[in-house]
């Protein structure tokens, strides 16, 4: 079941120590920025809540993983501010992945865009199925992953960032990004995938909690100047999206 609400949908439940995190929105599970702040809270009070050991990330529907950020608000984007502010969004959700302090899982059933891939590589651990395919397309309207590109090459190195982001029209298959390091297991079919996903949820879950909030620190170390980092990038694709060259390629995407 898929949501049709504007804003999208975000779900979580609790048992056992898992704490299944499920975000939707009709436009391919894209991300307006409500849903964006919903997200980063909803990490945010996850980390501090001690009935939780681990988180599922996962999203509605059989297609896309996630289409990034909202296409709409993109295009409605007529200021510096706003345009920081609109990248804003995903360097929230990046930052409160890296700091909630609980290892998370990411379920990726479909294809991801732009920063939908910057979604996957916060997650501490992806299983993917083989409709996971990724893309940056960013330059191809003007801009750049800039805000998420940390994340990304912290996963699959400069040379993979720097292969995903310069192709910007190619799709790279779910085998490509485990290769490099994106996602640790890909599976034929979507059961197979959600049976692995719980399964290895539970044993985490069996584990010590300290042990696990330590090991996260150790994963995402030298990361620690990111809540600055990430809102300098913001400012440069806030003001690359102001571009000519990027209205004219918008106003093309829209028609």
């Amino acid at each position: 079941m898929t949501t049709t609400r504007k804003n999208g949908s975000l779900y979580t439940n609790i048992q056992n120590s898992i704490a299944t995190v499920e975000f939707g929105h009709p436009a391919s599970n894209s991300f307006p920025a409500e849903l964006l702040d919903r997200l980063t809270k909803e990490l945010e009070s996850l980390g501090n809540n001690n009935l939780v050991s681990v988180i599922i990330l996962k999203s509605e529907g059989e297609r896309a993983f996630c289409a990034g950020a909202s296409f709409d608000e993109l295009v409605a984007v007529s200021n510096l501010e706003e345009g920081k502010q609109f990248f804003t969004g995903f360097a929230n959700v990046i930052n409160a992945m890296r700091t909630c302090g609980k290892l998370i899982i990411g379920r990726v059933q479909g294809k991801s865009v732009g920063g939908g891939v910057g979604l996957a590589a916060a997650c501490d651990y992806v299983l993917a199925t083989e409709n996971a395919s990724i893309k940056l397309s960013e330059f191809t309207i003007g801009i750049g992953p800039f805000v998420i590109e940390p994340a990304v090459t912290r996963k699959i190195g400069v040379a993979g960032t720097a292969e995903l982001t310069l192709d910007a029209t190619s799709w790279k298959n779910a085998y490509w990004a485990k290769e490099k390091g994106l996602f640790a297991k890909v599976f034929e079919t979507k059961k197979e995938l959600d049976d692995e996903v719980v399964l290895l949820a539970e044993k985490l879950a069996s584990y010590d909690p300290e042990a696990l909030a330590e090991m996260k620190k150790v994963l995402w170390k030298g990361t620690e100047n990111w809540n600055n980092l990430l809102a300098e990038r913001a400012t440069i694709s806030g003001k690359l999206v102001l571009s000519d060259f990027t209205k004219k390629a918008l106003s093309k995407f829209k028609k």
